[in-house]
C-alpha cells in the first residue's frame, strides 16, 4: 500500500491546475497501456476544481473517448434532484467533454427516484460485477477488489470520505465492494458509497482538500494518524497523494 504523500499550494486555483495536470497524465498513461481510462468521481467543490479540464490544453489534448466514468458515492435521489453528484458532475463537468455516455455509470435512474438505497448500491455492485467480465475493470491481484486507475477524492469537515462517516459502520464492510446508508449525519441521509477495501485497491488516490473548515481534520491525520477518521485509512496501490490549499493546511 502507498505511504500517504501530501503538497500544499498556495491557492484552491493552483490546487486545481494541479489536479487538472495529473489526471490529465494518467489519462495519456493508462490509455497508451491498455486503451482506456478508468475515473471514479466524488461529490461536493471536486467538480468545480475540475474546470481546468475543460479547458485548454486539456480539452483537446485528452481522448475523452477511452475514459469510463464512475462515482465513489451518491445521493440516493433523482438524477435531476440538486443533491445528485451525478447531476453535479454532468453540470458542471462531463457536459463539455465527449465522454461517451454509455462509458459513464450512474446511480440506478428509477430505483433512485424511489428511493431504494439498500436496492442502488446492490445494482451498482452488479454493475461494477459486468465490468469486470466485461474486461473494463480489473481486479487487483493484491487485494482481490476492483482496480480502478485514478479516483479524485474529497474530506469533509469531519473527516469522512466518500459516505464513509465518522462512528457509522460501514467503514467495517469488507464483503460488498458497495454499501449504502439511510442515516448519513450530513444531508441527505439517504446514500450509496465504495467500501473502504474498493476506495484502496485503486491505482492512484487523488485526495483535494481546501479550505478552512476542514484544517482540523487534515491534521489529526497528518500529524496523529486519527483512524476514528475514515479519510486517515485512505491509501492506494501505487500513489495516495493528497492536494491541499494553504487554508487546509493551516494547522500543520
Amino acid at each position: 500500500m502507498a505511504q500517504r504523500k501530501m503538497i500544499v499550494f498556495p491557492t484552491k486555483n493552483e490546487v486545481s491546475e494541479a489536479m487538472a495536470a495529473y489526471t490529465a497524465k494518467l489519462s495519456a498513461k493508462f490509455i497508451k497501456e491498455k486503451g482506456l481510462f478508468t475515473v471514479v468521481l466524488s461529490g461536493g467543490d471536486l467538480i468545480d476544481w475540475l474546470c481546468k479540464l475543460v479547458q485548454p490544453p486539456y480539452i483537446d489534448s485528452i481522448e475523452w473517448s477511452k475514459w469510463h466514468v464512475f462515482w465513489v458515492d451518491e445521493r440516493v435521489c433523482a438524477w435531476e434532484d440538486p443533491d445528485s453528484n451525478y447531476k453535479l458532475a454532468m453540470d458542471g463537468f462531463l457536459s463539455k467533454v465527449p465522454i461517451p455516455d454509455k462509458n459513464i455509470y450512474a446511480i440506478d435512474k428509477h430505483s433512485a427516484a424511489d428511493g431504494n438505497a439498500e436496492h442502488c448500491a446492490a445494482l451498482y455492485e452488479d454493475c461494477l460485477k459486468n465490468l469486470v467480465k466485461e474486461k473494463i475493470i480489473p481486479i487487483s491481484k493484491k487485494t482481490g477488489y476492483p482496480e480502478f486507475d485514478l479516483q479524485l477524492l474529497g474530506m469533509g469537515p469531519d473527516g469522512h470520505m466518500a459516505s464513509l462517516f465518522p462512528n457509522h459502520p460501514q467503514i467495517n464492510e469488507k464483503q460488498k465492494w458497495v454499501t449504502h446508508i439511510t442515516d448519513s449525519p450530513k444531508p441527505p441521509p439517504k446514500r450509496i458509497t465504495f467500501t473502504l477495501p474498493v476506495i484502496n485497491s485503486a491505482l492512484y488516490n487523488l485526495m483535494a482538500i481546501c479550505d478552512k473548515p476542514q484544517a482540523k481534520s487534515v491534521a489529526e491525520i497528518m500529524k496523529h494518524n486519527n483512524f476514528s477518521l475514515p479519510s486517515a485509512h485512505l491509501s492506494a496501490q501505487v500513489e495516495n497523494v493528497w492536494y491541499l490549499d494553504q487554508a487546509a493546511a493551516s494547522e500543520l
